[in-house]
C-alpha cells in the first residue's frame, strides 16, 4: 500500500491524513479479535442481546399486534387531519387579514340562509 505524506500548508488549515484500515488486532472488542488480546474485555450483560430474544415455542400475539397497528394508524390519520385543518384555517385567516389590511370592507364570508 502506497503511503501518503500529509500536506501541510503555511496556514495549517487543511491537512491530508493517512487512512489506516482497522484489523482485528486494532479492535480489541471485535468478535474476531484474538481471545488472548490484552485489551479485550469479556462481554457483559449490557452488550448481551439474548435476553431480548423470543423463544421459538412462544407464539406471536397477532391480535395484540393488529390492535397496536390499528391504533397507530388511527392516531396517524387523526394527526394528519388536524394538520390539514390547521393549515386551511391559517390560510383563511391570512387571506382575511390581507383583505382587511388593504382597506377593503367586504372581507368576511357571510353565509346567507336559504329559504
Amino acid at each position: 500500500m502506497k503511503t501518503q505524506q500529509p500536506i501541510i500548508r503555511e496556514d495549517d488549515e487543511h491537512r491530508v491524513l493517512r487512512f489506516v484500515p482497522r484489523t482485528s488486532d486494532t479492535l480489541p472488542h471485535h468478535p474476531t479479535a484474538p481471545a488472548d488480546h490484552p485489551r479485550r474485555r469479556q462481554t457483559t450483560g449490557a452488550s448481551d442481546l439474548s435476553r431480548y430474544q423470543q423463544a421459538q415455542d412462544d407464539p406471536d400475539d397477532f391480535r395484540h399486534r393488529m390492535l397496536a397497528n390499528s391504533a397507530a394508524f388511527g392516531f396517524t390519520v387523526i394527526l394528519v387531519g388536524v394538520g390539514i385543518w390547521l393549515a386551511v384555517s391559517i390560510a383563511d385567516l391570512r387571506k382575511t387579514q390581507d383583505c382587511v389590511l388593504m382597506g377593503r370592507r367586504d372581507c368576511a364570508h357571510i353565509v346567507a340562509p336559504h329559504g
